[in-house]
């Protein structure tokens, strides 16, 4: 059972003991755009106590706002309810009352009115219902004509859509940017007057936000949007201090760290990985505070080591988990290193294309590339050297351990990482087939200490 088709039962379900019930939201948006929804919401006039009656098997995750998860019959109910592929989520219509927290509505009224369900969305072209029994779309707020002048406008009052929910500040951002559609003049000015209060909204929302902006195929708009409603400096002011950080044009033709950077973001591949959309935008971080003019060119000294350093804060500051924050930094730290791949010995190379994930820098290469000077030689000799090395030189099985340092007298300690190192370059090199060779070097090279 496709999420449609699952959708759509749950509709006849309701119907069948006299709710009413509709598609809502952004499926309906996509449906009449010609794209596939990635979720199908349903909107009925039944109360989640009424649901749960109809669908013993449901997940009352956020019953006291009327919401109600309900599952294809096929699924089970579990602990990752709210995640799972086959979940519908059924919202009773209602009228919100105030949003203390720039959230949640302190009080929520069950209503038996579609079009008041309506008026409480965010934009318009979100603010549509689809009867599927009748082919029928329910349009109480003008959004079939907002879809079709492509424009992003706020239901009702922005400034109160905005009070209830910060987030759709971002919101707004994003839909412009994925549709390629342009905010409606009253909704831009109210983003641009409130948003500095969008640190109300939690880290781990905004990381997320950024996070969609970035990977959905338009992240370079998506940015000049958010740099244009001043979102941009007030969320992330490190990558709005890039603007007007000249560069040397020999190396950046294309002009100063912001246009490259917002140029880079343009170039990501889409489906895009978070990781690399992220290292992406940060990868030259470092560059305004390490911005200095020398008397050959411009310089930004230690600029990857800075930019490690800023890059950190900020995942920390988003709440990235620990995974996602090691691979961004690894992306930054290591985004230079390309420049040096010809010139590196086998065993360095091969240490340096055995990074986790490598796939994401030799990316990042790519477009950092495509996004400046636009020379691929280093990414075509970096993939042809790679392929040339077969797997069992890439990774070749320890000629020796730590058990065999120690029968050959040598005591446990720091010292042993450094002598296995070095033997795993020798066989990286090439220089070392076996174990008797190995231990030569070892005896040669680190003669037993005496106590």
């Amino acid at each position: 059972m496709t999420r449609r088709e699952h959708a759509e039962a749950v509709i006849r379900e309701l119907r069948r003991y006299g709710y009413r019930a509709y598609l809502v939201g952004g499926c309906v948006r996509d449906l009449l755009l010609g794209r596939e929804p990635a979720d199908f919401d349903v909107s009925t006039n039944a109360t989640p106590d009424q649901v749960m009656r109809i669908f013993p098997q449901t997940y009352a995750v956020g019953a006291q706002f009327g919401v109600v998860l309900v599952p294809a019959p096929e699924d089970v109910p579990g602990d990752a309810a709210a995640t799972h592929p086959g979940v519908i989520e059924v919202a009773t219509f209602r009228s919100d009352i105030g949003y203390s927290d720039g959230r949640h509505p302190d009080q929520v009224r069950f209503s038996q009115d579609p079009a008041e369900d309506a008026q409480r969305r965010d934009f318009t072209i979100n603010g549509l219902l689809f009867d599927p029994a009748h082919n029928q779309v329910l349009d109480f707020v003008g959004g079939r004509n907002d879809l079709e002048n492509q424009i992003i406008r706020s239901i009702g009052e922005p400034e109160r859509r905005f009070k209830e929910d910060k987030l759709r500040m971002l919101r707004a951002v994003r839909f412009a940017a994925r549709f390629k559609y342009t905010i409606e003049t009253r909704t831009f000015h109210e983003i641009q007057q409130s948003a500095c209060t969008i640190h109300q909204v939690s880290h781990e929302r905004i990381r997320d936000e950024l996070t969609k902006m970035l990977t959905e195929g338009q992240a370079r708009s998506a940015f000049l949007l958010l740099d244009k409603t001043g979102l941009l400096h007030e969320l992330l002011p490190e990558i709005e201090a890039m603007k007007g950080v000249a560069q040397p044009p020999q190396f950046h033709p294309e002009g100063d760290v912001f246009v490259h950077t917002l140029l880079l973001l343009q170039h990501l591949p889409h489906p895009c990985l978070p990781t690399l959309a992220w290292g992406a935008l940060l990868h030259d971080v470092g560059k305004p505070p390490t911005f200095r003019v020398a008397p050959d060119r411009i310089r930004f000294d230690d600029h990857v080591e800075v930019g490690v350093k800023m890059a950190e804060k900020i995942c920390r500051r988003l709440r990235f988990s620990n995974e996602d924050t090691q691979q961004i930094l690894a992306l930054v730290d290591n985004h230079m290193r390309f420049a040096d791949v010809a010139r590196m010995k086998g065993s360095t190379f091969k240490r340096f294309v055995r990074m986790p994930r490598f796939a994401e820098h030799l990316e990042l290469h790519r477009i950092d590339c495509r996004a400046s000077h636009g020379d691929l030689s280093l990414y075509q000799y970096t993939k042809e050297r790679m392929a040339a090395i077969p797997a069992a030189m890439m990774r070749p099985a320890p000629l020796l351990t730590g058990d065999d340092l120690i029968s050959a007298g040598y005591k446990p300690g720091p010292r042993f990482k450094k002598i296995l190192s070095a033997v795993e370059d020798g066989q990286l090199e090439g220089g070392l087939q076996t174990k008797e060779q190995a231990m030569d070097l070892v005896t040669r090279e680190y003669p037993v200490e005496n106590s």
